[in-house]
């Protein structure tokens, strides 16, 4: 078995500020009409990505939802390629076609971001009946929001996981809006309890806590690595931003979205300060994602666009013709 990653709490930093400066520069690349279609953002969640992401190994598999940023670069996807991708260039690791949603990179174990709310659970669960028929050690790990537990597909895919004792980890992060609505007015039952019922063992954490997400996904990964069958974790967290990029969130008091002490990041660097971190070595990650995020975004302008011509490359199998 491969056992877990561990990171410090720098490196889950380091994670944390280029997940943010990625994503702030995509909210105003968007803004200017540079990126295509909608995208969005997962500001204010990054302590659930940079935590679990930070517990798995290089062969152990992601799949994501619309809102994965976040989880396709905690993963370790190439923020060059990144960039590309979502700015729709050829040189993006899916040719520009993917874009914001549908981002992927196998190379990595990312199976992909998904448009469709709960998609990514029958994804993840196949991809762990994979692991387990190939006996690779590995696992597979899936992000959800609390709108997906309304899903059927969910239960059917906690069905599964659980009979087959699949080697599997449900994320759900909880950040208490499904679209428009909130949780408490779309969903009856606990998510913890959805998971017991079909004989899941199931955790919660505060989601804005970095740590405790790190701490409680190493368990649980290395509870399923050793033959424990699927686990559940659900990771309490705040959305900041609107449901997409431009969302006028007209449904949401304005202090709700606004809460700096539950701020990932800021709770991280407090808590790194309280513990004799240099001031230096804590600012300078934040420094160094925007670097890198510059120069990712100088890259990706660079790029070129698809040709139209290619369009349906690798859409449908060729076929022979007719005699």
């Amino acid at each position: 078995m491969t056992a877990a990653n561990s990171s410090s709490p720098l490196d889950l930093l380091r994670t944390m500020t280029l997940i943010r400066e990625a994503e702030l520069r995509l909210a105003q690349l968007f803004a200017d009409g540079e990126v295509p279609g909608f995208i969005h953002l997962s500001v204010g969640q990054e302590g659930v990505a940079a935590g679990v992401c930070a517990a798995l190994s290089s062969t152990d598999t992601l799949a994501s939802n619309h809102r994965g940023h976040g989880h396709a670069l905690a993963k370790g996807l190439d923020l060059e390629r990144f960039f590309l991708e979502i700015m729709g260039k050829a040189e993006g690791m899916c040719q520009g076609r993917g874009g914001s949603m549908h981002v992927a990179d196998a190379a990595v174990g990312m199976l992909g971001a998904n448009g469709i709310v709960g998609a990514g659970l029958p994804i993840a669960v196949g991809s762990a009946l994979a692991h387990q028929v190939r006996k690779s050690g590995a696992i597979a790990t899936v992000f959800f929001g609390d709108g997906a537990l309304a899903e059927g597909v969910m239960h059917e895919s906690f069905n599964l996981a659980s009979i087959w004792r699949l080697p599997v980890l449900f994320v759900c992060e909880n950040n208490g809006w499904s679209e428009f609505s909130p949780t408490s007015k779309q969903l009856a039952a606990d998510p913890c309890a959805l998971a017991l019922s079909h004989r899941i063992a199931a955790r919660s954490v505060d989601g804005n806590d970095v740590l405790a997400v790190h701490e409680m996904a190493l368990v649980l990964v290395d509870e399923i690595r050793e033959g424990g069958g699927p686990r559940f974790l659900e990771c309490r967290t705040t959305r900041v931003r609107g449901h997409f990029e431009g969302d006028p969130q007209k449904y949401r008091e304005a202090a709700d979205a606004a809460r700096s002490e539950d701020d990932p990041i800021g709770r991280l660097e407090r808590r790194l300060t309280a513990d004799g971190v240099p001031a230096p070595d804590i600012e300078a990650a934040t420094r160094e994602a925007k670097r890198r995020v510059d120069a990712a975004v100088r890259r990706a302008r660079s790029g070129t666009a698809p040709a139209f011509d290619a369009a349906l490359r690798d859409v449908y199998a060729p076929s022979e013709a007719a005699p």
